[in-house]
C-alpha cells in the first residue's frame, strides 16, 4: 500500500539535508558547549552560528534568540515567566490558542490569581481587534496579550503588526505562538513590535526536540529552568547541539526555497478545495481555510456533511494520514475548542471535521487518493444511513 501523509501541521518529514547535517554533528561535534576545551568550543560555535542565522531571519539580535526543545516549552516559559518575573496581572487571549498556551494561562490563573480575559472569535474564527482595544483600555493592570499568528486547525492568520502596535499603544506585552508560520512566512521583528514568539523546528522539516523562543531584550524576561548559565541564563541545561544544527539547516532550506514552496503548497491547497468541492456533495470549509487572504497555505479545514467519528481510523487503514484536529488534542473524546468555536451546534452534532495539511512534498496524486477514499467512505456511510432510515 502506498502511504499518503497529509498531517504536516502536526509534524513534517525530516529533510535529507537536515539528517546529513545532524549525523555529521553527532559524529564530529560531540563536545559539551559549556566546556572550555576545543571539543566544547567547536560545539558552541555551531550553536552560535545557528543563533545568528535565526536572528538574521527575524531581523533581531542573536541575544534575543533562546534555544528550547519546542514551541510548547517556549510558550510555557514566556507566559509563566511574564507572570513570575515581569509582574503581569492580567492576560488577554482567545479560545483558539494551542493547548500549551491555554493551559499555561489557566495555570497562572489558578496558581497566581491572574485575571484572564478571552476574545471570543466570530463564526469564521476571526479575532475582533476592536474588542481587544476595548479590553486593553479597560484596566491599568500590567497585561500580556497572547494570540497565535496562524491557527493550527483552521489556518486563520491575524495581522501580527496591527496587534503588536495596538499592544504597544496601551503598554501591554505581546506574545504570539508563531509555530505554524515560522520559516513559512517572512517575519521582520524589527518592524513588528512583538515582544515574544515561539518556534518548533519539526514544523518545517527539522528535528523534533529543537525550537526557540524570541524574547525581546528590553522586556527583561527571566528563565524558569535553573541550574546553569546556558542560553543567557534563560534556559539552563546542556544544549541539543545536533538538534539546533538540524533546525538551522531546515531554516536555511525553507528560506532559500520559500517562494517555490509557498507557490507549490498554495497550488496543492487550491487543487484540494476544487476536487473536494466537486466530489463530496455538501462539504464545507471551516474558518478562512478555503480563502487565499488571511489564511495559511499549509492548512485546509474541511467539514464532511455526516457524522463519522471513525473516519481518521478508516483513512489510516487506507494508508492516508490525516487529522480531525490538533495533534495535541487527538486523543480527546470531545471536539477541540477551535471546532467548538467555529461550528454551530447542528454541525457539531451531524458533521465531521478534517484537517488536511500540506508540505512542499505533497502531490496532486496524493490529493486524488484522499478524495477517492473519502468518496468510498461517504458512499458506505450513505448506504448505512439509508438502511437505518428504512428500518
Amino acid at each position: 500500500m502506498d502511504k499518503v501523509y497529509l498531517d504536516n501541521a502536526a509534524t513534517t518529514p525530516l529533510a535529507e539535508e537536515v539528517i546529513d547535517a545532524m549525523v555529521g554533528t553527532m559524529k564530529m561535534n560531540f563536545g559539551n558547549p559549556s566546556s572550555t576545551h576545543s571539543f566544547g568550543q567547536e560545539a558552541k560555535i555551531l550553536i552560535e552560528n545557528v543563533r545568528r542565522q535565526v536572528a538574521d531571519y527575524l531581523h533581531v539580535t542573536p541575544a534575543e534568540i533562546i534555544f528550547t526543545s519546542c514551541g510548547t516549552e517556549s510558550n510555557n516559559m514566556i507566559i509563566k515567566s511574564s507572570v513570575e518575573h515581569l509582574g503581569v496581572e492580567r492576560i488577554i487571549s482567545s479560545p483558539l490558542e494551542h493547548k500549551c498556551v491555554s493551559e499555561s494561562i489557566l495555570d497562572m490563573k489558578n496558581r497566581k490569581g491572574v485575571e484572564v480575559n478571552y476574545i471570543r472569535p466570530n463564526e469564521k474564527g476571526d479575532i475582533d481587534l476592536a474588542k481587544l482595544e476595548e479590553l486593553l483600555k479597560a484596566s491599568d493592570k500590567k497585561t500580556l496579550v497572547s494570540l497565535m499568528h496562524a491557527n493550527n486547525e483552521i489556518g486563520n492568520i491575524i495581522n501580527l503588526k496591527q496587534v503588536a502596535q495596538l499592544c504597544k499603544q496601551y503598554q501591554a506585552l505581546f506574545h504570539s505562538d508563531t509555530v505554524q508560520t515560522m520559516a513559512h512566512m517572512n517575519l521582520d521583528f524589527s518592524d513588528i513590535p512583538v515582544d515574544f514568539a515561539s518556534c518548533s523546528a519539526h514544523k518545517f522539516h527539522g528535528p523534533k526536540g529543537a525550537g526557540f523562543a524570541f524574547i525581546r531584550k528590553a522586556t527583561g524576561l527571566k528563565g524558569i529552568i535553573t541550574g546553569g548559565p546556558q542560553e543567557r541564563s534563560l534556559r539552563a541545561g546542556t544544549e541539543n547541539v545536533c538538534g539546533i544544527v538540524g533546525l538551522g539547516k531546515a531554516l536555511e532550506l525553507s528560506l532559500n526555497h520559500m517562494e517555490e514552496y509557498t507557490r507549490h503548497m498554495q497550488d496543492i491547497k487550491d487543487y484540494a478545495i476544487e476536487r473536494l468541492s466537486a466530489e463530496i456533495e455538501g462539504i464545507k470549509f471551516n474558518g478562512r481555510s478555503a480563502e487565499k487572504e488571511n489564511s495559511l497555505y499549509t492548512v485546509l479545514s474541511a467539514l464532511l456533511p455526516y457524522k463519522n467519528p471513525l473516519i481518521g481510523l478508516q483513512l489510516d487503514m487506507k494508508g492516508i494520514a490525516i487529522s480531525q484536529g490538533s495533534a495535541c488534542s487527538s486523543g480527546a473524546s470531545k471536539p477541540s475548542m477551535v471546532m467548538m468555536m467555529v461550528l454551530s451546534e447542528d454541525e457539531m452534532d451531524h458533521c465531521t471535521p478534517l484537517r488536511i495539511s500540506f508540505s512542499h512534498m505533497t502531490t496532486k496524486a496524493e490529493i486524488d487518493t484522499l478524495v477517492n477514499a473519502l468518496k468510498e467512505i461517504s458512499s458506505d456511510y450513505t448506504i448505512e444511513k439509508t438502511n437505518v432510515e428504512h428500518r
